[in-house]
This record gives C-alpha cells, sequence and structure tokens, in this order.
C-alpha cells in the first residue's frame, strides 16, 4: 500500500473542499468559510506555556500554506490560515474555536495540539458542525464517530502505541522493573493503559512505580527522586517535551542510569529545544 505524507493528507482534504467550492461556483453559493478566492483555514495551538516547544508545528505548517498560495492555491483559491495562541490552556482552545468559528467564520479547525484541548473543543466543534480535522492527538477517547462526527484524528491510538514500546521491551529485557512517569490526563493515562494492557499478567510484577504530573506543574523532580528510589531499571516518560528535558537533566544530576523510553512526542528536535542547557553526555 502506498503511503501518503502529512502535507500531501493535508494538500488532498483541502482539495476537497476546493472541489466543493466549484461545484457551488454555478450556483455562486458558499458554506461558511469558503468563497471564489479563498478556503478559511483556524488552528489553535500553544505559541507559549508549557507545550510551546510545539509551536514550531503551527510555524510550518503557516510557512506551507503559504508555498501553496505562492504556487496558485487549490483551483485558483487562497488558503487564509489563521493559527492563534492558545498556551496549551483548554478554557483558552475553547475561546480560541469560538472566535475562529463565530468571528472568522472558517471552513475547519486543523491540527489542533494536544488531547486535553481536543476534549475540550470537540463539543463545541461537533455542536456548530464544523469539521475538526486531523487532530494532534491519539487518545482512544477520539474514536468515536458516532457521537463527534465532526472529529478527525489520523496520527496511531495512543494505546497501541506503549504496545509498541512495550513489545520492544519484553524481547529485550523481560525482567524489567519499570517506573513510569505520565501527564495526568487522556494523553498519559491513555499511555500507561496501553503498557499495562500490553504487559498483561506480567504488569502488576514488573510496574514498580508510576508518578504522575499536571502540565502546568513547573518541575518533576520530586516525582524523579521517588522513581528513582523504587528501583527500577526501565523508565517510561509518557511526557511533552518540557517534562522530557527536565527528566532527563534531573535523571543526570541523580546520576541514575537505566533504560529510558519516551513517546514519540518527547522524542524530537523539540525536547533539545526544551533543555535548559548543555549537559554532560549520557547515554540512556
Amino acid at each position: 500500500m502506498s503511503r501518503v505524507s502529512g502535507t500531501g493528507v493535508v494538500f488532498l482534504a483541502l482539495a476537497g473542499l476546493a472541489l466543493g467550492a466549484a461545484s457551488a461556483l454555478a450556483q455562486a453559493k458558499y458554506g461558511p468559510g469558503t468563497s471564489a478566492t479563498e478556503i478559511k483555514v483556524g488552528q489553535t495551538i500553544a505559541y507559549s506555556g508549557p507545550a510551546s516547544a510545539y509551536s514550531q508545528l503551527g510555524k510550518v505548517e503557516t510557512a506551507y500554506f503559504k508555498w501553496l498560495n505562492a504556487k496558485g492555491g487549490i483551483n485558483g483559491r487562497k488558503i487564509n490560515f489563521i493559527s492563534l495562541d492558545d498556551g496549551y490552556s483548554p478554557p483558552k482552545a475553547v475561546e480560541n474555536a469560538r472566535k475562529l468559528v463565530e468571528s472568522d467564520e472558517v471552513a475547519l479547525v486543523f491540527n489542533v495540539l494536544g488531547t486535553p484541548l481536543n476534549m475540550a473543543i470537540r463539543p463545541y466543534m461537533n455542536q456548530k458542525k464544523v469539521p475538526q480535522l486531523f487532530i494532534a492527538a491519539g487518545a482512544t477517547a477520539f474514536n468515536d464517530p458516532a457521537h463527534f462526527p465532526c472529529t478527525m484524528g489520523w496520527q496511531p491510538n495512543l494505546q497501541l502505541e506503549a504496545g509498541f514500546y512495550t513489545k520492544d521491551l519484553l524481547a529485550r529485557k523481560p525482567d524489567a522493573k519499570v517506573a513510569v512517569l505520565y501527564q495526568n490526563d487522556d494523553f498519559g493515562k491513555d499511555l500507561l493503559n496501553g503498557l499495562t494492557m500490553a504487559l498483561g499478567d506480567k504488569a502488576k510484577a514488573m510496574i514498580v512505580d508510576a508518578q504522575n504530573f499536571q502540565a502546568t506543574d513547573p518541575t518533576i523532580d520530586s516525582q524523579l527522586i521517588t522513581l528513582k528510589n523504587s528501583g527500577a531499571d526501565t523508565l517510561f516518560l509518557f511526557t511533552y517535551a518540557k517534562q522530557a528535558a527536565q527528566a532527563i537533566t534531573k535523571m543526570d544530576d541523580l546520576a541514575w542510569r537505566r533504560r529510558t523510553c519516551r513517546a514519540p512526542i518527547s522524542t524530537t528536535a523539540s525536547t533539545k529545544r526544551a533543555m535548559p542547557m548543555p549537559r554532560r553526555s549520557s547515554r540512556f
């Protein structure tokens, strides 16, 4: 089966909107956010706050639409991309979603970052019947088209992701003593549940401790100290970039040498950008 790139998927989705607008051209009728010359696409994302390391997503998408418009847009229609800062705050995301739908009258809201934020705006988006397209969140709760048909994901299910890591762990170290640091929301809990389910009957014996944190907590130092004292030789970080960077820094301070598995969202360059300063070299 051939694979389609993320930008290719975006192009195809927006092309569908453009074709729909083209079919309406004969009647000169357009839905909200579409016209003979443009398609309005909205977004709320963390340009500030605890998840600001992922602001690169909004910046790259802005650059992509700018490039696309310079090449003539889609069937002659330019993409008017309106991307707002929510600071990774669910109430602010809801406020932004309302502005985008009611004031800016966008055709859709695209690639909102974060499980708690997408959960917060999902009821409103579906009530207004405005597509909540390609959300940047993988919680299993989003797989509910019967109740929320306007919400569409695209990334792997978080529980399945955790299962991939667990399969690798069992192949490499079947007697591991596992500690888990997880974000205390649907994102972190889904990953922890996926780990537990994949371990099956071994979960109770292998998971020696699990500590959680709030996304807005300034530090996770106390949780790392507790996890180190658990005697674990393997650490799962079900975190965003900021907390992954803090955990790596604290583990270095504690001279805690153990195998570490990080969720993909905290294994990118975003984690390096979130690091407070260069640290001495360590192997994890």
